[in-house]
């Protein structure tokens, strides 16, 4: 399949990452449920408990295999990612002469930020350890995981600008592993070392791909609508 943009005659190896909507409808399903459970203080919660007991239990925090397993956490860190996209918007809008992957990441920061975060602030959850409830809390601002819808929509992103610019095929594949890979092991990391709860991270992963269904559709309606009208560069 060759690209309609960018540098002729190189194949998409893997598909852009774009949510299908049977997807993100299991992702709402899936994220809305366990939201109403866990309000309700239901048997997610004490899974929830019992599961963080266990992981304490490990110690992985005060062991010598915390630093590994932090760096791990950081396949979902905002900073991490936004250095990977600033390198690859840099290369696009030097060879392809665009600015629209840097509108695209701007689209899903934006989104990403106030997705999040108003569930965060709505819920009020707190984290493992908490000596108080885990609902309703000034503090409270573990559910979703942040890191992990993070790896969830910025690897997306990031994915879907290497194969749409016809990045080579081993760069392709790479971001086709860390939108996939990445969210998962972040989830597992962050679980691990009982920052967040279980359910932290799978809403996390939910609400990243809702926000990113968005932000695709965003792009398609309105961002690509507009950057056309005023002539899109092209290689």
């Amino acid at each position: 399949m060759i690209r309609d943009a960018g540098a002729p005659g190189r194949t998409r190896v893997v598909s852009t990452g774009r949510p299908s909507w049977w997807l993100m409808l299991v992702a709402l399903i899936v994220g809305g449920l366990i939201t109403v459970d866990l309000l309700a203080g239901g048997v997610l919660e004490q899974i929830d408990l019992r599961v963080s007991r266990i992981l304490g239990g490990w110690g992985l925090r005060d062991s010598s295999a915390y630093p590994v397993v932090w760096l791990v956490t950081q396949l979902g860190g905002r900073a991490t990612i936004l250095i990977v996209l600033a390198i690859l918007v840099a290369y696009l809008a030097w060879r392809r002469r665009t600015w629209v992957p840097l509108l695209r990441v701007l689209l899903a920061l934006g989104t990403l930020t106030v997705g999040v975060y108003a569930i965060k602030y709505g819920t009020g959850r707190t984290a493992p350890g908490h000596p108080d409830e885990l609902f309703f809390h000034v503090d409270g601002a573990s559910f979703p995981s942040g890191h992990v819808a993070n790896a969830v929509i910025m690897w997306g992103v990031a994915r879907w600008l290497a194969v749409e610019y016809g990045l080579p095929a081993q760069v392709q594949r790479a971001f086709w592993w860390l939108s996939v890979a990445g969210p998962v092991a972040t989830g597992l990391a962050m679980v691990s070392l009982d920052f967040h709860w279980v359910t932290d991270a799978v809403v996390g992963g939910a609400v990243g791909v809702l926000l990113l269904g968005v932000v695709h559709r965003l792009d398609a309606v309105v961002l690509s609508r507009w950057v056309r009208a005023r002539g899109r560069p092209t290689a």
